[in-house]
């Protein structure tokens, strides 16, 4: 099976954001899509290990940011490559607060939906929340991030905790810290990960 054939898929790329409790977090995901429009509902699957799970779990409120086509590489590592429970996610980042009192970044966004969950499926590694949107602004009219641009265009990795994370079987060095896989024979000593921007010290050789 060819698992490149999923990122052929028109994901967006997204921010999910949540607080609670005077705690604050945000991850990357790519499964949030439209339910209804009469109530405006979505939905959005997350992985039950992720700290930002956790928080919308216990305060049923979350922020989705659309992800610009040209946001910067950095902003997705930050978000997407390590856990709010080890960083604070929006220390010295630019962010606002919506309507529930969710931060979310400032820059780099098309779109924003403040949601209210209704309801979770469990489906074993990952939740399903099923929400109503109770406000949304237009950031941006320029291009959104598909999750098939991010492969192609950025070379992006795709965290294990992600649902479309899919072990591939190739041959070069994997980064230990965001999977990134640099494909070759030889790792160049001066290489820095393009994701998490780890230098060549961090890689482990994959056959």
């Amino acid at each position: 099976m060819d698992t490149k054939a999923f990122f052929k898929l028109s994901y967006g790329l997204y921010v999910i954001t949540s607080q609670y409790n005077n705690k604050d977090s945000g991850c990357i995901a790519n499964t949030f899509a439209q339910v209804t429009s009469e109530p405006s509902q979505i939905s959005i699957t997350l992985n039950k290990n992720n700290y930002t799970t956790e928080l919308i779990e216990n305060s049923r409120i979350f922020n989705c940011g659309v992800l610009l086509d040209d946001v910067s590489m950095e902003v997705i590592r930050h978000f997407g490559f390590q856990s709010g429970r080890d960083v604070d996610k929006f220390k010295d980042i630019e962010y606002f607060v919506d309507e529930q009192n969710v931060k979310q970044i400032k820059n780099g966004l098309a779109a924003t939906f403040t949601c209210k969950v209704n309801k979770i499926v469990d489906v074993g590694t990952h939740e399903i929340f099923i929400a109503e949107v109770i406000d949304a602004k237009v950031l941006s009219n320029e291009p959104v991030l598909t999750y098939s641009n991010y492969h192609l265009k950025k070379n992006g990795a795709t965290p294990k905790n992600a649902p479309s994370y899919v072990e591939e079987k190739k041959q070069g060095y994997r980064c230990t810290i965001c999977g990134f896989i640099y494909e070759g024979e030889t790792l160049p000593e001066d290489f820095v990960c393009p994701v998490c921007k780890k230098d060549a010290s961090y890689f482990e050789k994959i056959d």
